[in-house]
């Protein structure tokens, strides 16, 4: 079975244009290209959002056990800082140990 859909005049136009200028064969390709790059978005949000659930699982472990460490407001943005600092040199020695 074959799904008909009614497409606003200008997303036809644009798509038309795909078409004419070459780069897709027929207006079914541009959709099926464009499902393809929301499936893509939508599986990568999936992934940063468990990323996300589980890093936060692991600071609210971190926070339960002790690990943390307790770091004065004014002294704060240094923290920050000198972890940013840590982040970068340890990926610069990974990047080159992996060489």
């Amino acid at each position: 079975m074959r799904n008909s859909v009614q497409l606003p005049e200008d997303i036809s136009r644009r798509i038309d244009s795909l078409v004419e200028s070459g780069r897709y064969d027929h207006p079914d390709d541009v959709l099926r290209d464009g499902l393809r790059l929301v499936e893509e978005r939508v599986a990568s949000d999936a992934a940063k959002l468990d990323a996300l659930r589980n890093a936060a699982n692991t600071g609210f472990a971190d926070l339960e056990q002790g690990r943390f460490t307790d770091v004065p407001i004014e002294r704060l943005s240094d923290h920050i800082s000198r972890i940013g600092r840590h982040a970068v040199d340890s990926a610069g020695s990974r990047t080159r140990d992996d060489s």
